[in-house]
């Protein structure tokens, strides 16, 4: 099934969580992507990206440059600001990375928790639950501080029902709308 890469324009199979990964990876090979990329890779005007850094919800680019954890943390609020409010969705991503504004603290990168998601949307997909799917995505994890696992699951669950919610929100909207065209 061609989705798109949550949160993004990305056309991808989003059943193969570490092919989506992996694309991810191959993208930020050459170093990081200006402005004019991330905008048009999430289909954000720039002013939002330009906003949402203003606001400390993400650090400035370095040279001009975002890095894959910067990315990472515009396409997770993208993905789930249809469904969340902002301050829900930053309080979300401190739950497991503390202050927004310094990785120092983090219980993981931002690549890493968006690439858990992945692999866990990939893998409810594939039929499992959204809890056996992030035991599956989060084995072998280390955890950085006691609990820090048990966070990360919590986080997963929250991200997977928004994401979902805004999909079928839309889903919806299209259906209403080819009922009105009828």
């Amino acid at each position: 099934m061609i989705s798109y890469l949550p949160g993004t324009t990305i056309e991808i199979e989003l059943s193969d969580g570490q092919a989506a990964c992996l694309m991810l990876d191959n993208i930020f090979l050459g170093g990081g992507l200006v402005l004019s990329q991330v905008a048009q890779l999430t289909g954000l005007e720039q002013y939002v990206i330009q906003n949402w850094i203003k606001r400390g919800f993400l650090s400035p680019p370095q040279k001009k440059l975002y890095s894959k954890d910067q990315f990472c943390r515009i396409v997770t609020i993208n993905m789930l600001r249809d469904s969340l409010r902002l301050d829900e969705i930053c309080g979300l991503i401190s739950f497991v990375n503390g202050r927004l504004d310094d990785d120092s603290d983090n219980l993981l990168s931002d690549s890493e928790l968006y690439y858990y998601y992945i692999r866990l949307l990939a893998n409810t997909l594939r039929g499992d639950s959204v809890s056996t799917a992030s035991d599956k995505v989060l084995e072998g994890f280390t955890e950085r501080m006691p609990g820090a696992r048990k966070r990360v699951a919590s986080v997963l669950e929250i991200m997977y029902n928004a994401h979902s919610a805004s999909v079928f929100r839309k889903r919806a909207e299209m259906m209403i709308g080819q009922i009105n065209n009828q």
